[in-house]
């Protein structure tokens, strides 16, 4: 079998792994608050100099190497086929993005971190406006692109509009949908085919507005 990446390289990933996944369950266990660098690089056998390295900040240990990240869907929508409505391709993005994990064998433990996420997220509210903070890039880029689809400027109302409804529609989805307690079945956050179905539904709310919108 042929490596794909050297074995530096695959050490310091694992090493990067094993910091955010030992934050992750001290920030779940004594809250983010509590929890020090110190106490991670202790639990993680690492020094701190090491988890700093990797994660500069704290809350960067939070919100790093989600898969649904904004450089992979503004690289998703440039390539979309032309006369792809930007909305469709979002949920292309969406819907092949968790099938790529499911085909790595990663998605149960990326939902499950996903869902320790959300709890810690929802239970701060400093945690709460830099995530909500965070999503304005991508409901810029959506806007952009609902505009073209339709042949508006990008600041025009009706775009601008499906950007923040879509955006702030997903987001609810992650602070009800995915927070709730990790390792059962009947919620979102432990069944992808059920999440993907809100997401559907998001989208034709956004939809139907810009519909109405446009007419």
């Amino acid at each position: 079998m042929v490596e794909t990446m050297p074995r530096q390289q695959r050490k310091k990933e694992r090493t990067r792994e094993l910091i955010r996944d030992t934050a992750l369950e001290l920030f779940a266990a004594q809250g983010f608050r509590d929890t020090t660098i110190s106490a991670i690089a202790e639990r993680a056998d690492v020094a701190v100099r090491t988890v700093t390295l990797h994660f500069p900040a704290k809350e960067d240990l939070l919100f790093a190497d989600d898969p649904f990240s904004f450089a992979s869907l503004t690289d998703w929508l440039a390539a979309k086929p032309a006369g792809t409505p930007t909305l469709d391709a979002l949920r292309d993005w969406m819907a092949t993005t968790m099938r790529d994990l499911d085909a790595t064998g990663a998605s149960a433990e990326v939902w499950r971190r996903r869902g320790l996420r959300s709890q810690l997220i929802v239970a701060d509210e400093d945690l709460r406006g830099r995530a909500r903070a965070a999503y304005y890039r991508y409901e810029q880029v959506i806007a952009a692109g609902v505009a073209a689809d339709l042949g508006l400027a990008a600041d025009a109302l009706a775009p601008r509009l499906a950007g923040i409804t879509v955006i702030t529609g997903l987001r609810e989805l992650y602070e009800t949908a995915e927070a709730q307690p990790t390792g059962g079945r009947g919620n979102a956050a432990s069944d992808p085919e059920q999440l993907l179905a809100l997401v559907d539904r998001v989208l034709d709310y956004a939809r139907a507005g810009l519909e109405r919108l446009t007419a």
